[in-house]
């Protein structure tokens, strides 16, 4: 059997990713260090001012453990917690060099995010493995990614961090 490669994160693939994302017309790029059938998920996701991350929630199989864990290891976010009806509850500045660095988020709460720093890497940890058709329950009355109405409330989530 072969071994497993090293993998390093550094600022070299920092910077890829980086010009990835800012090529990207999500505005952000991921980097996986995880085959998507393993059951640790692990990379790093590089997000541009402007990005829309439609607000959603994780509700894994009952055998997994649904956490999400964010650690800002470049630049700045701004995490804000949502319930039902769209409203925010909570707000988190997550900085590499402020006082919170990192959140972990439990199984069903409702997210968002939004850079507030060009090249932000939030490096994530979840349980997997993962699948694309039931990885994300988005909240049915927001808009889709590209839309003039999600770039409009980007502006507006940004502004509670200012």
């Amino acid at each position: 059997m072969q071994p497993s490669p090293i993998k390093c994160l550094t600022q070299e693939l920092l910077d890829e990713v980086a010009a990835s994302s800012r090529s990207n017309p999500r505005g952000r790029q991921n980097y996986n260090f995880h085959d998507l059938s393993e059951k640790v998920q692990r990379f790093v996701n590089v997000l541009q001012m402007g990005t829309y991350v439609r607000p959603h929630r994780h509700l894994r199989a009952p055998e997994v453990n649904g956490f999400e864990f964010f650690v800002v290891i470049q630049g700045e976010v701004g995490i804000l917690i949502l319930n039902e009806d769209g409203q925010i509850l909570r707000s988190f500045r997550v900085s590499a060099i402020g006082p919170t660095r990192a959140v972990e988020l439990p199984e069903g709460t409702i997210h968002t995010l939004v850079a507030l720093v060009v090249d932000t890497v939030i490096l994530e940890f979840k349980e997997g493995p993962y699948e694309v058709a039931a990885d994300k329950d988005f909240l049915p009355d927001f808009p889709a990614e590209g839309t003039e109405a999600a770039r409009e409330l980007v502006g507006i989530w940004e502004a509670e961090f200012k």
